[in-house]
């Protein structure tokens, strides 16, 4: 089991990052509806972003250590952290609104601290206060999305356990992530966006009609903001996130994202600021703190 020093505020500083890269997304996203379909879309910025990467590695003379291993963790990589996720959302909210789709997604803290605890050779044991921080920071959720969406959990069930899928597969795409750790940043964070372009492109091949997409200028600037930001330099932060801190301290960005979906709908979209969003956001970092004072502690979770 290797030693980590407890989170300090550039920890924090880096997810709050990250959660405002992939929080911005949505607003941009936004930006980009009736022009390109989602998966194509997702492809198309996975792969922008992962050639961006590729040529900075090749610039820094960077190099994938190749393997059967490699290649078969990138693979599965591509497919739990892209493919399957992507596809299970979208086919759960066909039914599921967006609101109890983030209550759901937020399972996925949870499930990452269990997959850490039994898949990291003991490098994050799990506690009782990362559970119950987690269990806080999903509390924050529901405040954020009210109670009214609370009273749809059970319906459209096997819709919503898609959904669940989805939160726990992108869990399983955390834990796998720290096996390219050892690898340089830049040429893994390619190798892995690349790796997600390839396995969305059957879903997308087989699903939208590419011959209906017309792109405008302004939705095309959008997709490559998009590919830049909150894909290729959040892929960075991603793997220096886990690098720092591990899978299951990474996950709490999930608490984060939809407060900061929030806050850039208000500034980008001109969209009323809901007061629920504050008290959301303090009970969510309530749970981070728990969670970190936790950490001090032998206690653990057998």
């Amino acid at each position: 089991m290797t030693s980590r020093a407890l989170p300090g505020w550039i920890d924090y500083g880096l997810l709050l990052l990250l959660a405002a890269f992939w929080g911005g997304s949505f607003a941009l996203i936004k930006q980009t509806v009736g022009d390109y379909p989602p998966a194509f879309m997702s492809m198309v910025r996975l792969a922008i972003a992962g050639v961006v990467m590729l040529c900075i590695a090749l610039f820094l003379r960077e190099r994938i250590q190749w393997s059967a291993r490699t290649a078969w963790m990138l693979l599965l990589i591509g497919i739990f952290g892209n493919s399957l996720p992507f596809s299970l959302i979208a086919w759960g909210q066909q039914v599921v609104d967006a609101s109890l789709a983030s209550i759901l997604m937020g399972i996925m803290p949870l499930a990452t601290l269990l997959l850490a605890h039994f898949f990291t050779g003991g490098d994050e044991p799990l506690s009782a206060g990362k559970v119950v921080g987690a269990i806080i920071g999903l509390a924050g959720l529901a405040i954020l999305v009210g109670p009214s969406v609370l009273y749809r959990l059970g319906d459209d069930g096997v819709r919503q356990l898609a959904i669940v899928g989805a939160a726990i597969s992108y869990g399983i795409n955390a834990v796998l992530t720290k096996s390219m750790l050892h690898q340089p940043r830049r040429a893994a964070a390619a190798a892995l966006l690349l790796a997600g372009a390839l396995t969305l492109f059957p879903v997308s091949l087989l699903s939208e009609d590419w011959s209906a997409i017309e792109p405008g200028s302004a939705s095309t600037t959008v997709v490559v903001l998009l590919a830049l930001f909150p894909t290729a330099m959040a892929s960075l932060l991603v793997f220096i996130v886990l690098e720092r801190q591990g899978a299951g301290f990474f996950s709490n960005v999930n608490f984060l994202v939809p407060l900061f979906g929030i806050v850039w709908a208000v500034a980008l979209l001109g969209e009323a600021l809901d007061p629920r969003a504050l008290t959301a956001l303090g009970v969510i970092l309530t749970g981070l703190v728990i969670a970190r004072q936790s950490a001090q502690k032998p206690s653990r979770v057998a």
